[in-house]
């Protein structure tokens, strides 16, 4: 029997989570390291890189203290990560500005420049989504206009993930999917769009070669490996975005398979078996993490971090505003909760939009405004789960995975709000990291993505309930208050870059 493991390793927003997974897909070490988001200015959103690395540091050691055995018997490692970030190098690999990251905003105005740079080039249709301030193109617009300097001593333009692979490797690679969410990718022919690359004034020269997400072009540097306790030179698999990677994990790599995220950010997902763009909608169409498979995907900039914002906002923990919540006792809130904390992608493609707390009265405590909350974020995923059924593909059932995932109460909520059964797996909170261990074992074995690209056991299903009538009579009060507030946000919020 083989005694090779897999180490999975996910470089979040708020966090790198770790995984090693041996052949029978089974867990059997997890770790975590957290670091903050640092906001220099309004609507802006920075990480210093060097914090990744150290967390990866870290990681490691707890996973090797919990299981050094199986750590020595990797024989393979997957990266997932948050996408959109922009990591900056120059000629020497020094980081020389802090990564702009996926919920900033910075760069809108920028969206439009790059329609009048190409006019008559279908930006949409290529890159599967309209122009959008947090994807690479609209923010090196946005460096050659205010810190030109920074762009022309770059030489690499790195994402979050691939940066950790160059300081285990040497090695400047990134995947389909999270090349995808740069928004200089042709979708359809999974290259670099030379048209797009022209127009923001870069070279693929300065992008990290591309490969699919099952292969491995890089080997972890043999210095590190004896660091970390791994007796032998391992391949890296090219990995995935965190989305496309919590795909693996839960096996939704077949057309129809769908799930949502509830992380700092919050996506709905459906596997496809072939790009369908559809723009209109502010849905995201991106290439997938295997080979001739991609995805539609629903963005919203604001998850289960909100819930963390307000209960931070109210001090208590966020098992406190939860259990405040629940014992209410209560179907719906009497508040309305716009959640759009960091603006908003799908459906409104809006910046600028911002929280709003609508309806306040004397007695409002904890608990009301923790409802209002979970109802605000169940709200945003039910505008989404709508564009994508308008846009022609219906869900049957959602399956979950994130650090919001562990609340029943929440998840009920979420079922009454969506009119879908919602399923918990088990090892709902580690699925990119999870999914990543899967694409090293795929880079290593080449077996079969549908072979090791299993679901996940179920834990629990929360069904619908469908008389709870209250949750489509406040969706509708939801969007009315958006439409109302949508054209205070352009004047009042609008980023004067």
């Amino acid at each position: 029997m083989s005694t090779q493991t897999y180490l999975g390793l996910d470089i979040g927003t708020s966090a790198v989570k770790g995984v090693l997974v041996d052949t029978h897909q089974l867990c059997l070490a997890t770790a975590s390291s957290a670091y903050s988001v640092t906001h220099p200015h309004a609507g802006w959103a920075e990480q210093a890189p060097e914090l990744w690395w150290q967390a990866v540091e870290e990681v490691v050691a707890q996973l090797r203290r919990q299981a050094d055995a199986a750590m020595a018997k990797v024989a393979g490692i997957g990266l997932s990560g948050q996408m959109h970030g922009l990591v900056v190098q120059n000629q020497h690999g020094e980081v020389i500005r802090p990564a702009i990251l996926w919920n900033d905003s910075r760069a809108s105005q920028q969206c439009q420049q790059l329609k009048e740079r190409l006019p008559e080039l279908d930006v949409a249709t290529i890159t599967s989504v309209e122009p959008m301030p947090a994807f690479w193109a609209a923010k090196l617009l946005w460096l050659k206009a205010h810190e030109p300097e920074t762009l022309a001593n770059a030489h690499h333009f790195l994402l979050p993930k691939d940066y950790v692979r160059w300081r285990m490797s040497g090695e400047r690679i990134t995947d389909m999917c999270d090349a995808a969410g740069t928004q200089l990718l042709d979708q359809a022919r999974r290259v670099w769009s030379p048209e797009i690359l022209a127009a923001c004034g870069i070279a693929e020269h300065q992008l990290p070669h591309l490969a699919e997400g099952s292969t491995a072009l890089a080997t972890l540097n043999s210095d590190i490996a004896a660091r970390w306790g791994i007796e032998n030179q391992v391949p890296i698999a090219a990995g995935a975005g965190d989305v496309a990677a919590g795909a693996i994990g839960l096996g939704a790599i077949n057309e129809g398979d769908a799930f949502f995220t509830l992380g700092t950010s919050s996506q709905l997902f459906i596997a496809t078996s072939g790009y369908r763009p559809a723009p209109e909608h502010a849905l995201h169409a991106f290439a997938h993490a295997l080979p001739e498979r991609w995805f539609q995907m629903a963005a919203m900039l604001n998850g289960a971090s909100v819930l963390a914002w307000a209960a931070k906002l109210m001090g208590v923990s966020i098992d406190e505003a939860l259990a405040a919540a629940e014992k209410q006792k209560v179907s719906a809130s009497s508040l309305l909760f716009l959640p759009y904390l960091n603006g908003e992608r799908t459906p409104h493609n809006d910046p600028d939009a911002r929280g709003v707390l609508f309806g306040l009265h004397p007695s409002s405590g904890v608990g009301e405004v923790t409802q209002a909350v979970l109802e605000g974020v169940g709200f945003s995923l039910r505008e989404a789960r709508d564009v994508i059924e308008q846009a022609g593909t219906p869900i049957a059932r959602l399956t979950v995975i994130g650090g919001g995932s562990r609340s029943d109460y929440w998840l009920q909520l979420l079922a009454d709000i969506l009119e879908r059964p919602i399923a918990r797996c088990e090892e709902s909170e580690s699925g990119p990291a999870f999914g990543a261990a899967r694409l090293a074992r795929l880079a290593v074995t080449q077996e079969n993505p549908e072979a090791v690209c299993q679901p996940p056991r179920i834990e629990r299903v929360f069904e619908p309930n469908l008389e709870n009538y209250r949750h489509s009579h406040n969706f509708e009060r939801y969007k009315r208050l958006y439409r109302a507030l949508a054209p205070e946000f352009a004047t009042t919020f609008r980023l004067d870059n």
